[in-house]
């Protein structure tokens, strides 16, 4: 495969069942100094004072002086995973979807050097150029929040998936960031390490060569299907997510019905172990998705009858670990690795619950719908669902707004109306009226 078309380059063996976590195939770390003369500025990019923050969810971006050994890679990279060492000033508690302030926080990051790329990030309509992880390590719950210790350290991947990103990325680790504010948890950002490695597009083809595959699912993943989630690993819609990206950001088009109807005939799921669970994910609305393991396999005949698919079958799975599986990647979910990964964590209960809540809510709402398929309803109500069920779990109606980038004022009088609604529910079930 050449820029701008499908050809059929000399393969190179390649073993894609390596069994690791994030697909590591080397590292290079750099680790913050400490006790450097450091830049504050919150979300908005006015300096902050003795670095607390303005409201409950404004990130709080430091700087330190240029490190004597940074992570390097080529000029003609376009893919790079930066994995975060965080270790937290103290014990304190984070909100059950602090994956919006991890998401937050990156393109304030972005934002504060290129303005332009950040916008592009945040509005941009097509697929998002990154996606990134939940926290790892232990979170247990404390309340409603979850807990994050002291003494503890946790790990955090943010993957490129563009040139363009990953030049910005170079630049801003001549200076990197040295904490992390997520509201009320403050971590030191101790090492940066590049995991997965640095490559090109062209490169993940050209060495791709395998008759099967082992993926493992580290987070919820989940497919949207006719305003639907479909909670199962089809081999036509794992590799129909990771066309998408690979169309939008490689510059190796390939004719999407086509493939998938290759892929439909000739990929087989080989076994699987894996297990649902539904979440909060992402702004609004909650998630029915999967995690756990699978294995892929093409048979011989349909690779030599189509080498250029077969090859581009195991680049993607190559591909897997950068771009993540299914939807509301930029948020956390989907994260996925090479490698068959016996146990996976759990969520946490609470954010189950809220989860749960929010589908609850959700279906109430949408029978006061005139027109409850429509696209218009079914965001309303999912938006109305999730600002009463945060807010019944606790969280400032000010958090909330500063999440979903909206108003005060209309967050506020969203929970009036949703709880007028529900009374009226209960009053007369039977009634069906708008709620536009």
């Amino acid at each position: 495969m050449q820029r701008g078309g499908v050809s059929s380059p000399q393969p190179i063996a390649l073993n894609v069942q390596k069994s690791d976590r994030n697909n590591c195939m080397g590292k290079i770390a750099i680790r913050p100094q400490p006790h450097q003369q450091v830049d504050r500025r919150t979300v908005d990019g006015s300096p902050s004072k003795a670095g607390h923050y303005k409201k409950s969810s404004t990130l709080t971006i430091s700087s330190i002086a240029p490190m004597p050994s940074l992570p390097t890679w080529t000029d003609d990279t376009e893919l790079v995973g930066l994995r975060f060492e965080l270790q937290p000033h103290y014990s304190s508690t984070l909100f059950p979807q602090y994956s919006i302030g991890l998401h937050a926080w990156f393109l304030d990051c972005v934002r504060q050097s290129n303005p332009e790329l950040s916008t592009y990030l945040h509005d941009g309509e097509s697929e998002k150029p990154f996606s990134l992880s939940l926290l790892d390590g232990e979170l247990p719950l404390v309340g409603r929040q979850l807990q994050v210790s002291g003494d503890r350290t946790y790990g955090w991947t943010l993957n490129l998936l563009t040139a363009e990103l990953v030049k910005w990325a170079k630049t801003w680790l001549e200076t990197p960031p040295q904490t992390l504010n997520l509201r009320a948890a403050t971590f030191d950002i101790k090492a940066i390490e590049v995991d997965p490695p640095p490559t090109t597009y062209q490169t993940l083809f050209d060495t791709a060569d395998a008759a099967s595959v082992r993926l493992s699912f580290l987070s919820p993943t989940s497919f949207r299907h006719r305003g639907h989630h479909v909670p199962l690993p089809v081999p036509t819609n794992l590799f129909h997510s990771y066309l998408r990206r690979w169309n939008d950001f490689s510059g190796l088009p390939v004719e999407t019905e086509d493939f998938l109807d290759w892929v439909d005939s000739h990929v087989v799921l080989r076994r699987h172990d894996i297990r649902s669970h539904k979440v909060a994910a992402g702004k609004r609305g909650a998630v029915t998705g999967f995690t756990g393991s699978i294995e892929l396999s093409v048979s011989a005949t349909a690779r030599r009858q189509n080498p250029d698919y077969a090859k581009l079958f195991a680049a993607l799975a190559r591909f897997a670990p950068y771009c993540g599986t299914g939807h509301k990647t930029p948020f956390g979910l989907g994260r996925t690795c090479v490698g068959w990964t016996e146990a996976t964590a759990e969520p946490n209960s609470e954010q189950a619950r809220l989860a749960e809540r929010i589908d609850d809510l959700n279906e109430l709402l949408l029978t006061r719908q005139k027109r409850p398929e429509s696209d218009r309803a079914r965001k309303i109500c999912q938006t109305r669902a999730t600002i009463l069920a945060r807010r019944e779990l606790g969280e400032s109606l000010q958090a909330i707004a500063d999440d979903l980038e909206m108003p005060y004022d209309t967050v506020k009088t969203y929970v009036k109306l949703t709880r007028r609604t529900l009374r009226d529910l209960e009053s007369n079930p039977q009634q069906q009226l708008s709620i536009d």
